[in-house]
């Protein structure tokens, strides 16, 4: 991660503050420090998240699909070597699922540490997607974890102090179902970064890396399509169940595999939405930019 970091043009200040960062804090429990699949492409918003974590501060990302926030928050994790815990918030979420809860095992009653006791533990960086899914009552718990305070209180056991190299990144969509306003409170615990849209030269170089074979010309149309598909959605036209970055990768590996264009991109894109309407509208994007017969051998360098 950190020659990717160099790539990306990180200051050099940065990167010799997040090495000692590193060496100050050797990683425990190696087996969760994250491996990405998938970089973040996008010097200005690394150099923000990079600096607000070594300053200790938890970091909050929000912004529209497909801006990359699950994927910055595990390349952080990555890049700072810490292990990570993943928390998906729903509204059935209490405090017990995020701190631990008692449990009976060789005949007592034990404490089974949740993934914020265990972040809190070992100084890992829990990623809390969709945090504004759960009820503010059960993310109360959190409080004085993420201010100055730097602890969690177990009622009925220890008063456990943070590890210094513990951090905490959320990520939130507006406008999903379920959602709700973030607490005030809580809000106010983090620091918050906008997550802007991938521009067209980094889209280019996540599709040239994620598919190295991929012919450019054809690259540079999947390229065109995704920001086709985003103009729909900004123009009410279709929903963004379609805007699906995610899905557009799927769809390639699919074709590399030796799915045809066109089932693919229906497996990845089209079907995500069950309106057939609306199915035909993406069809119609999609059509504009690539032929739905195209096959492996058209598509990839051999």
């Amino acid at each position: 991660m950190l020659s990717f970091l160099k790539e990306e043009g990180v200051g050099p200040g940065l990167l010799e503050e997040l090495e000692r960062f590193r060496r100050d804090h050797p990683a425990e429990l190696t087996e969760r420090v994250p491996a990405p699949q998938f970089h973040y492409y996008g010097r200005e918003v690394w150099e923000q998240a990079v600096a607000a974590l070594l300053c200790g501060k938890n970091l909050l990302l929000t912004g529209g699909k497909a801006t990359g926030k699950n994927v910055l928050a595990e390349n952080l994790a990555a890049a700072f070597g810490r292990p990570a815990w993943n928390v998906s918030f729903h509204v059935n979420l209490d405090a017990s699922g995020l701190v631990g809860m008692d449990t009976f095992a060789d005949g007592q009653v034990r404490f089974r540490p949740g993934p914020i006791y265990r972040c809190a533990q070992h100084g890992g960086f829990g990623i809390l997607d969709e945090i504004n899914m759960a009820k503010n009552e059960a993310l109360a718990v959190l409080h004085a974890a993420l201010d100055f305070r730097r602890v969690l209180d177990v009622p009925g056991y220890d008063r456990l102090p943070m590890a210094p190299a513990a951090r905490f990144i959320a990520t939130m969509n507006y406008g999903y179902a379920g959602t709700r306003e973030l607490n005030e409170a809580l809000a106010s615990r983090f620091v918050v970064i906008q997550m802007p849209t991938i521009s067209p030269e980094n889209l280019d170089r996540l599709l040239e890396r994620c598919c190295p074979t991929l012919k450019k010309k054809y690259r540079q149309q999947f390229g065109q399509l995704f920001f086709d598909l985003q103009r729909k959605c900004e123009g009410g036209e279709i929903s963004t169940k379609a805007l699906d970055l995610r899905g557009l990768l799927d769809a390639l590996e699919l074709m590399g595999a030796g799915v045809p264009s066109g089932p693919a991109l229906d497996m990845g894109i089209t079907n995500k939405t069950a309106d057939r309407y609306e199915q035909g509208l993406i069809r119609d994007v999609v059509a504009a930019r690539i032929s739905p017969k195209l096959t492996r051998r058209e598509l990839f360098e051999s």
